[in-house]
């Protein structure tokens, strides 16, 4: 018998039950990295009440806080942290963008990259932002706050570690490969990830926002390089190994070359598994919308193809399965990001529910 969840439905609804409204509104914590990440955000932004707005509305939340990975050394990124010894701040940059109250405005400006300029041409905007901030405070990571709050986002970014660390790869074929920017060139499939030096450490609000957390989502986003990358932060995995809020897998919608290609969703948490060494997952939010035939073709080009949702896997590893269409095609393939949104927020209240009732 299919054990799976519909979007469409509660997760907590049963015959029998009287729920009582939610006391207060959510914590939220979001961990991941790239472009997957931001949309998320931009989903969850919405249910932030504004200053001076009420936070007793339907999935509201009180507190939201991004953990961003910080292992890039490709582009303007890279050059930045070569020539600064500071970290990546491109990840750190669009979640900034992804929360901020003028998006639109600050997209096209922090994604700016300089044309010409001797040490300028490729830098984007947003990053010599960042980098400033970095100077002026002495501090990755006050810097990132400071530019959180100059930018009045509704929520608080936070890098995964401050440490400058690297990621490392064993592939298939016994290679070692290091660096996020020839890991994701690599045509070798990916066997172990590890950091250099390892074990770094996180910043202590990133482990006391998880653990207050009532909504902890990893994902979407590339499976080693945006998701586990962050795992490998010492105390983040036990952290959300033992956290008492709701902790949901958001999966990809396509495979990614060199990183995930062939892998179905609970392959995906077998992976992740495989790394924090201990289960983290209560659901796992799955697409099963339908791509148009243009959108299929062209992702077959980069040898991407849509997830296999095999939910009966992902129960037999003790997660619920969330099934539901999430698919928004337009240049690139994203999730929708209010929906989605929704989905996760409900996830979290109807724990709630259950813990009023019982």
């Amino acid at each position: 018998m299919d054990s799976t969840i519909s979007a469409n439905s509660d997760p907590a609804q049963g015959p029998g039950h009287d729920y009582a409204p939610a006391q207060r509104a959510l914590r939220v914590v979001a961990i991941g990295g790239g472009t997957g990440l931001s949309t998320l955000l931009r989903g969850l932004r919405r249910h932030v009440p504004a200053p001076g707005e009420s936070d007793t509305t339907p999935n509201a939340i009180a507190d939201l806080a991004a953990v961003v990975t910080v292992t890039d050394d490709g582009g303007s990124s890279g050059r930045l942290r070569q020539d600064f010894n500071m970290l990546p701040p491109g990840d750190l940059r669009n979640c900034m963008v992804a929360l901020s109250e003028e998006e639109d405005l600050l997209t096209q400006l922090f994604a700016h990259r300089f044309r010409a300029g001797d040490g300028l041409k490729g830098h984007s905007f947003g990053n010599l932002f960042v980098a400033a901030l970095t100077e002026i405070t002495g501090d990755f990571g006050q810097a990132v706050q400071l530019a959180s709050k100059i930018l009045a986002t509704r929520g608080r970014i936070y890098p995964a570690t401050t440490a400058n660390t690297t990621l490392v790869a064993n592939m298939d074929d016994g290679s070692i490969v290091r660096g996020e920017t020839k890991i994701t060139a690599s045509k070798r499939r990916i066997v172990e990830l590890t950091l250099d030096p390892p074990s770094p450490t996180p910043m202590p609000e990133t482990l006391e926002a998880i653990e207050r957390a009532d909504l902890i989502t990893v994902g979407p986003g590339s499976l080693y390089t945006s998701l586990i990358t962050n795992l490998l932060v010492d105390g983040i995995p036990e952290t959300l190994g033992e956290a008492r809020g709701v902790r949901v897998f958001i999966c990809n919608l396509m495979t990614q070359a060199n990183e995930s290609l062939g892998l179905s969703a609970a392959e995906h948490i077998e992976r992740i598994y495989d790394h924090t060494r201990r289960p983290v997952f209560d659901y796992a939010v799955v697409n099963t919308g339908k791509f148009s035939a243009e959108t299929l073709a062209r992702y077959a080009a980069q040898d991407a193809t849509p997830i296999v949702p095999d939910c009966e896997r992902i129960e037999a590893l003790g997660v619920r399965c969330i099934t539901g269409d999430f698919v928004s095609e337009e240049n690139l393939v994203r999730h929708t990001t209010s929906r989605l949104a929704d989905v996760v927020l409900e996830l979290a209240q109807a724990s709630r529910r259950r813990s009023h009732n019982s």
